[in-house]
């Protein structure tokens, strides 16, 4: 049997030295300074969350799947912790169409064990680092190959736990406050769901960027966590219909607000649109309850000649270089305390279904992440 070469290849199949077949794992040896490989157990099977057909939380397996090897350009990468996103609901429910069965969740955060061949200048990791991504698809597993090029460094001090807890939230606040409808001092803007894990970091760089918050959330405990995050007026939006809510919204900034970021959708989205200044701006990111449905433009010209937008991550980081400034932006203001952030809960993989059922019933505050 022949062992890795210079070019950085690991034979994650092959019998290697030092190797006990009927163990279940692999010793992975280095090969040249070079590659900067260290002696590193990697097994031969791992646990990864399967949804074999569409449907709701109960669909989801768990299942012992070999570990993959990295190919040209990928890391293997031990995974610390995975985030819990609503576009894996959207997934798992066939709203966004996958070829069954899949490995749901895109975002996660850990460590690297093997190095595949070939990787980019400008993506170069070693075994050792710590890393995390935002947006690959098969995340939800103990072991992941991963493109070097969607990796993102993990800065000193700060958790991996934390790192994957923030970077797909975190360049998503990022994006909608310095890009989408970027804010300018004495902005007034709404925000929903303002004590999820968007939700509590748009408040937080609104606030530092001179903007004000008017926050809405479903119970006082979560209006209390926006207050903390720095929101100067916050409304419990159980209390109203859509048209009270909006001017509840407009009593509380003193006139219509210039943007709303909105990412719960169906549920506010009329609130919003009534709640805008003329020439102001609705920023539609998600839609936790329901995509919006379709509606007349004219309403925009009745409204004030106001705006919607339908925008999305992958737009806003279209190159690698700008997907590093929103991440090491997101990381290293978290390193450094000059931004904050819940972890809602922790799941083991065997309880995904639960940390799911908890994301879409609004039952938690904060970012939740299962845990391989």
């Amino acid at each position: 049997m022949t062992t890795p070469h210079t070019t950085g290849e690991l034979c994650l199949g092959r019998t290697l030295p030092g190797e006990n077949p009927a163990s279940g794992s692999r010793s992975v040896h280095p090969t040249t300074k070079d590659t900067r490989l260290t002696l590193m157990s990697i097994p031969t099977h791992a646990p990864a969350l399967t949804v074999p057909r569409h449907g709701g939380s109960d669909v989801l397996e768990v299942r012992e799947e070999p570990v993959p090897q990295p190919g040209p350009g990928q890391v293997l990468v031990k995974v610390a912790a995975v985030g819990v996103n609503f576009i894996d609901v959207y997934q798992r429910e066939g709203v966004y169409p996958m070829k069954l069965p899949f490995v749901p969740c895109s975002e996660g955060a850990g460590e690297v064990v093997a190095v595949g061949p070939d990787l980019p200048e400008d993506a170069t990791f070693a075994v050792g680092d710590r890393v995390a991504w935002a947006s690959f698809r098969g995340s939800g597993r103990a072991y992941v190959a991963v493109p070097a090029t969607v990796l993102v460094p993990v800065p000193d001090g700060l958790d991996l736990d934390v790192a994957a807890a923030s970077l797909l939230q975190g360049m998503t606040a990022h994006y909608l406050v310095h890009s989408t409808r970027p804010i300018e001092k004495e902005d007034v803007a709404l925000v929903h769901a303002a004590a999820g894990g968007v939700g509590q970091l748009l408040v937080q760089m609104i606030t530092v960027m001179g903007g004000s918050v008017v926050a809405t959330a479903g119970s006082p405990e979560k209006l209390e966590i926006a207050r903390s995050r720095g929101a100067a007026q916050t409304i419990n939006y159980r209390d109203h219909t859509p048209e009270s809510l909006a001017a509840a919204v407009r009593e509380a900034a003193g006139r219509g607000v210039d943007v709303v970021y909105d990412g719960v959708g169906k549920d506010t989205f009329d609130a919003s649109l009534a709640s805008l200044r003329p020439r102001g701006m609705v920023v539609l990111f998600g839609g936790s309850s329901g995509q919006v449905p379709p509606f007349d433009l004219q309403r925009l010209n009745s409204a004030g000649s106001v705006y919607v937008t339908r925008p999305s991550l992958g737009h806003y980081v279209a190159t690698r270089e700008e997907m590093l400034w929103r991440a090491e932006s997101v990381l290293g203001d978290l390193a450094a305390g000059r931004l904050e952030l819940e972890v809602g809960g922790t799941y083991p993989l065997a309880d995904a279904a639960r940390a799911y059922d908890d994301l879409e019933g609004r039952r938690t505050t904060g970012k939740l992440l299962l845990v391989p």
